[in-house]
């Protein structure tokens, strides 16, 4: 713990005028990446891991986003690998500086779409591991967040405020097309179905509690058509009362 503290120490004396400073952050990051690999779950590693992202730029930390993931795709029970990643993509999200480099290189605006898309493929290859699920509720709260944060001013910009209200609805569905497909247990003794499930119901209630008040009617309509209710105890029947009492 304490060479840690004192090699952030040493990164911030020499951040303002090293001419390799670039380097001596990837090195340092790839350091971690191998006390990882000898150390799982190791937090205080990956929390200096974390620390870095300070000192990042665009450029820098979309490539440490595709490193992590080739990481986090091999290790997808490790949470701290993927709490890594989402200190990434909020300096991606809520760096201005950091977005107009990603952007002006060209790189793909919606990264926290891809993010949703890799997860998903997760998800479905590693079968009940929470680490997953856990990853996708900040994904849906980002996706949530920069939703309402671009459509605030319905008054000047109703053409948007419409195709955004159409996106929600297509990410809605997406959300519950994924927790239907998760849901299905085809064989009971198979405890990691019966932990997907679980997970997704889990998810999928979550979600229900972070829509804002004013798109409930969007929420119920796609919430009518999938059967929910139904879906949600035969996923977690011990839970079936809980269910009950969320959903009235």
């Amino acid at each position: 713990m304490h060479s840690l503290i004192h090699r952030r120490w040493v990164i911030k004396s020499i951040s303002a005028n090293c001419s390799t400073f670039n380097e001596i952050l990837e090195k340092e990051s790839e350091l971690v990446e191998k006390i990882a690999e000898r150390s799982k779950m190791n937090y205080r590693a990956w929390n200096h891991r974390g620390w870095l992202t300070l000192y990042m730029k665009g450029e820098q930390v979309l490539h440490e986003l595709k490193k992590a993931g080739n990481w986090a795709a091999l290790h997808v029970a490790d949470n701290c690998c993927f709490h890594y990643r989402r200190r990434l993509l909020l300096k991606l999200l809520e760096d201005p500086s950091c977005m107009e480099e990603t952007v002006s290189s060209s790189h793909d605006a919606d990264i926290n779409q891809d993010e949703l898309d890799w997860n998903k493929m997760l998800i479905n290859r590693y079968v009940g591991r929470e680490a997953l699920w856990l990853h996708r509720r900040f994904l849906s709260s980002c996706w949530i967040k920069h939703f309402l944060t671009d459509s605030s001013d319905t008054s000047s910009h109703s053409n948007d405020t419409t195709d955004k209200y159409r996106d929600f609805g297509m990410f809605l569905e997406n959300e519950l097309c994924l927790f239907k497909s998760c849901s299905t247990i085809a064989d009971n003794d198979f405890e990691d179905l019966q932990a997907q499930a679980k997970h997704s119901a889990c998810y999928i209630l979550w979600l229900k509690m972070q829509v804002p008040k004013t798109l409930e009617n969007e929420l119920q309509e796609k919430l009518r058509e999938v059967d929910l209710m139904n879906l949600l105890n035969k996923s977690c029947p011990e839970r079936s009362s809980l269910f009950n009492y969320i959903m009235s």
